[in-house]
């Protein structure tokens, strides 16, 4: 007899559990306490199993008929129905916390661990300001290319090109993380290539002519600004290392023995060398008796506990005369990269690895730190020693106009 909601509704409790059949291998077991729930007795490969279906009345007559014909056609198709029910069950308890904020914030933590600080905080600023106020609370299963494309051009319309090409980069493997993990089935960001504005390219601000470079020098000298930030414009020159790095340099990387500055660079997170050059070794010294007391070398005169401002760096020079078009902290790489080249003559390769770019030997294994180190000593003085001969070079011509 086929069961209805009245017959099971009406079925009292007995002292043990017993079975209403609705026929096709449905049931309905009825416990001494009264609970009533659904079972489905099938074979799988030549073995009797049982699929549990839900309890009544929660679930009626007909919805327990209804999953087990699903059940029986995913049987028909080879596929076992209780497998089949633990798979649906472990990717719902995935898609609980499926947002793409939390989603993001999963990625982060698991694939941002190994990346450099500045690149990690670039990485979470691009989130948090811009795409988890405009798709942060919608599942990441449920976001279509248009909502994404929509948060991104936010970001283009305030004229930040580049940082909207970022974010739908970020947004990308956010979505690749989520199809692995279970919580989405495509990736829209693929499909937003192409949709962005171009980033122009631009270049920093360099001097590559020796002469510019003389007088740029001279002005440095004669200059009446702060002496820790004068002295950290005339590092960046002999150094030419990344300007965020200059700044946060401590006296705790300097070799005084080894006659080196010993660090990890913030771009490549490999350990970097700058051999010190016997100008740089008296820079060093004149800058101990000021900030020989902070942990850092160019230490901020608002607390020696911190480093100075970037922005000092920049400001001096504008206040030197030298416009943004002129010259910038980070144009000093390429004043080196140039005149170390073209004017000294220097071996290309050890001035990549100078400015702390991974460079490959012919077998295309990366060069460690201490690669050619010998040789970069040689360069960084010859670098130091060219810088005085410009000065001096300069000092003379104005001298001469001067007398004329």
């Amino acid at each position: 007899m086929k069961l209805t909601d009245q017959i099971v509704s009406d079925a009292a409790p007995k002292v043990r559990n017993y079975k209403l059949s609705d026929g096709n291998g449905l049931f309905v077991v009825v416990t001494p306490l009264g609970t009533k729930y659904w079972r489905w007795k099938y074979f799988y490969n030549d073995k009797e199993k049982s699929l549990s279906i839900g309890a009544f009345p929660e679930i009626t007559v007909l919805q327990a008929r209804a999953s087990r014909d699903k059940a029986l056609a995913d049987l028909k198709l080879g596929i076992d129905p209780s497998v089949q029910k633990q798979i649906k069950k472990q990717v719902n308890a995935i898609a609980v916390d499926c947002s793409f904020e939390i989603v993001a914030r999963e990625w982060f933590a698991i694939r941002m661990v190994d990346k450099s600080k500045t690149h990690q905080k670039r990485c979470m600023a691009i989130l948090e300001s811009y795409l988890f106020p405009s798709i942060g609370r919608f599942p990441a299963n449920e976001i279509k290319p248009v909502m994404l494309l929509g948060a991104l051009r936010k970001i283009e319309n305030k004229g930040i090109i580049e940082t909207a090409n970022r974010a739908r980069q970020i947004a990308g493997q956010v979505f690749s993380y989520a199809v692995i993990t279970g919580r989405a089935e495509n990736n829209p960001a693929i499909n937003l290539k192409g949709a962005l504005k171009v980033p122009i390219k631009g270049h920093h601000a360099a001097i590559t002519e020796p002469t510019e470079l003389g007088r740029f020098l001279i002005a440095l000298e004669s200059f009446r600004g702060s002496f820790t930030v004068v002295s950290a414009i005339r590092a960046s020159v002999l150094w030419f290392c990344r300007p965020g790095e200059l700044c946060k340099l401590k006296w705790a990387d300097v070799n005084w023995e080894k006659k080196r500055i010993e660090y990890t660079a913030s771009k490549t997170a490999q350990a970097h060398i700058i051999p010190l050059a016997s100008q740089s070794i008296r820079l060093l010294h004149e800058l101990s008796s000021v900030s020989g007391s902070s942990p850092f070398i160019f230490a901020s005169p608002r607390g020696k506990d911190r480093a100075i401002a970037l922005d000092s760096m920049r400001m001096a020079m504008r206040s030197m005369g030298f416009s943004k078009e002129d010259v910038t902290t980070h144009g000093f790489r390429a004043t080196a990269r140039t005149l170390l080249d073209e004017e000294l003559g220097f071996r290309i390769d050890w001035i990549e690895q100078q400015l702390a770019h991974t460079v490959r030997d012919p077998n295309g294994r990366a060069y460690n730190r201490t690669s050619h180190l010998e040789q970069r000593f040689v360069m960084m003085q010859a670098w130091a020693d060219y810088l005085d001969k410009l000065t001096n070079i300069d000092k003379d011509s104005e001298n001469d106009k001067d007398s004329k």
